[in-house]
């Protein structure tokens, strides 16, 4: 019983940790400008809305090439893609 009430603890504390901050952990001297990411993105055919942090990550609100609506996370150095939500 008393390991079930310590990973339901550790299951309820990191809970709110979305899987985008488990994957940027990148420190901020190393993170290439957001303005770069536009352009990777524009250049790969996505009408970018906006471009935030996140959980240590770049948040790119856009149109992809096919028409879907996403939010996508990006590692901040590398541009590599962290995780992606289609929005409805």
């Amino acid at each position: 019983m008393r390991k079930i009430i310590i990973a339901l603890s550790l299951a309820a504390s990191h809970g709110g940790n979305g899987l985008a901050s488990d994957r940027c952990s990148v420190a901020m001297a190393d993170w290439k400008p957001r303005e770069a990411l536009q352009a990777k993105l524009e250049g790969d055919g996505w009408k970018v809305r906006a471009i935030k942090t996140e959980h240590g990550c770049y948040e790119a609100s856009a149109i992809t090439a096919d028409g879907r609506t996403v939010e996508a996370y990006f590692d901040p150095q590398t541009f590599q893609s962290v995780d992606t939500k289609t929005e409805n």
